[in-house]
């Protein structure tokens, strides 16, 4: 993963529990990086590593620790880091998920050595859609929950999100159905 998804879990940590709890975070980890550089690739272990020491450190179980993740991506680093491309999606919740599956094709014009998740929209009805998520990389549907739950608040959207199929349990990939 890329260097800013390292420095967005600093930013989360720093923001709440402060300076000295991400130090011991980042010592329990053993990540032995002084700081990421945003447009660098760094092995997905690096971020698999923080997150559990986060979930360590916190006394609070790893699926918390991505759901919140996933939350402060959307509305933290996705806002102030790609601003334009998140207001660009969407005036609302259902036509920025509709959008989704062109959103990591703009950001790989920014990092070209990306790896990104392929999303498709199907179901697509009135109040609710299914968003069905793609990854080589295993152990991140909470983290995608939290993004889908970042994107309900930044459009103040009351949601319900329900994973209707994950890889943990022998499917091709994880289909979430959201509902407003």
């Amino acid at each position: 993963m890329y260097g800013i998804v390292n420095k967005a879990i600093e930013e989360l940590v720093k923001e709440n529990y402060g300076e000295e709890k991400w130090e011991l975070i980042k010592a329990r980890s053993a990540v032995d990086v002084d700081f990421f550089i945003s447009n660098e690739p760094y092995d997905d272990a690096i971020t698999y590593q923080l997150a559990a020491a986060v979930a360590d450190e916190m006394k609070i179980p790893l699926s918390d620790v991505l759901i919140m993740f996933g939350e402060h991506w959307v509305l933290k680093t996705g806002k102030e880091k790609y601003g334009s491309l998140m207001e660009a999606g969407g005036n609302n919740l259902k036509e920025f998920l509709c959008n989704l599956p062109l959103f990591h094709n703009r950001i790989m014009l920014m990092y070209p050595r990306l790896t990104p998740p392929e999303f498709k929209i199907t179901d697509i009805e009135a109040s609710s859609v299914c968003v069905h998520y793609h990854s080589k990389r295993q152990g991140l549907k909470e983290f995608v929950c939290g993004l889908l739950q970042g994107l309900a608040k930044m459009y103040n959207t009351t949601v319900v999100i329900e994973l209707l199929q994950n890889r943990d349990e022998g499917a091709s990939h994880e289909i979430y159905k959201v509902s407003w």
